[in-house]
């Protein structure tokens, strides 16, 4: 069971890291839908992790409240054999066979028997006491069970059957090391959610940069359709994948064509050129585009400069 949990742990914690890395990557490289894909498939593993614990923590609960129910028994069931029965109570209102007095003499004087009163005082109380031993002794000594529940030592583990409870410590040990393990691992988080903070916030702005000192900024990008209509649904797709991802940038690009280089590979121009960090977004989008079963990679991409 242990293993298991290990296991399924370890899996999990992979599998999260890896999901939130290509998230970030993806976020960085202005892929959204892929960065959408990757935090949906980390939300998942959360959620399965989230899962796990609780089920293993309902399962330790449920272990200790069967434990403390079967110590709770165990010592009713003691507290049951250690009850004395005592079938001598008010014998003096019971009969005696004279077979039983073997020839010995017994005289029947006592007090309350000669009062009437005492007669029916001594009933009555045998009555109560009837009544009391059948009603509140079950419920209260299982309350008293369940007190003395907590007095009792607990069973050795299998693991360790030689421990005792006087080879144990009266407290736990200091732990140190994880302590100062746990501070650094706090530390260090403070520190590294800034940094990752900044760099992300850098790579993922949309405030307009200077424009580089470039005749313009020329992509090639190859496109796959998987419709039909041949070349001409091709050339639609690929035409409605630009200008929807051209006007992805912060920058102007009122300046943008798209010629068709070979089958499948096109080429687009645009004036004024375009600064690195809208380059970056534009080839995200273009990569990450789908539309009218199209997809593109890009094939290349860099500024284009003029002959003085």
């Amino acid at each position: 069971m242990r293993s298991a949990r290990l296991v399924g742990y370890t899996f999990g914690g992979l599998s999260a890291a890896y999901a939130g890395y290509y998230m970030v990557l993806y976020l960085t490289r202005w892929e959204w839908q892929r960065a959408l894909m990757s935090g949906v498939l980390l939300l998942v593993v959360e959620v399965f992790l989230a899962t796990v614990v609780l089920l293993t923590r309902f399962a330790r609960i449920e272990e200790r409240m069967e434990a403390s129910d079967a110590r709770v028994e165990e010592v009713r069931r003691r507290l049951e054999q250690s009850r004395q029965q005592h079938p001598g109570q008010f014998r003096w209102v019971r009969s005696v066979d004279m077979q039983e007095l073997d020839g010995t003499q017994r005289t029947f004087v006592f007090v309350p028997v000669l009062m009437a009163a005492g007669a029916a005082l001594s009933g009555v109380a045998m009555v109560i006491q009837k009544i009391a031993g059948a009603t509140a002794r079950p419920g209260a000594e299982r309350r008293l069970a369940g007190r003395l529940a907590a007095l009792t030592a607990p069973e050795l583990g299998p693991r360790d059957p030689r421990t005792t409870i006087e080879n144990r410590p009266a407290t736990a040990p200091a732990r140190t090391g994880r302590k100062l393990t746990a501070a650094a691992a706090a530390l260090g988080g403070l520190i590294l959610v800034p940094v990752l903070w900044s760099a992300l916030a850098d790579a993922t702005q949309t405030r307009a940069e200077d424009t580089p000192d470039a005749a313009g900024t020329t992509v090639v990008f190859q496109v796959d359709y998987s419709g039909t209509g041949g070349e001409a649904a091709r050339q639609l797709a690929a035409q409605d994948l630009w200008e929807t991802c051209r006007r992805s940038t912060a920058a102007q690009n009122d300046k943008a064509t798209l010629s068709r280089l070979d089958d499948g590979v096109y080429s687009a121009v645009l004036r004024p050129a375009l600064p690195d960090h809208d380059l970056m977004r534009l080839r995200g989008c273009i990569e990450d585009a789908s539309t009218n079963r199209a997809v593109a990679t890009v094939l290349g991409e860099g500024q284009a400069y003029s002959e003085n």
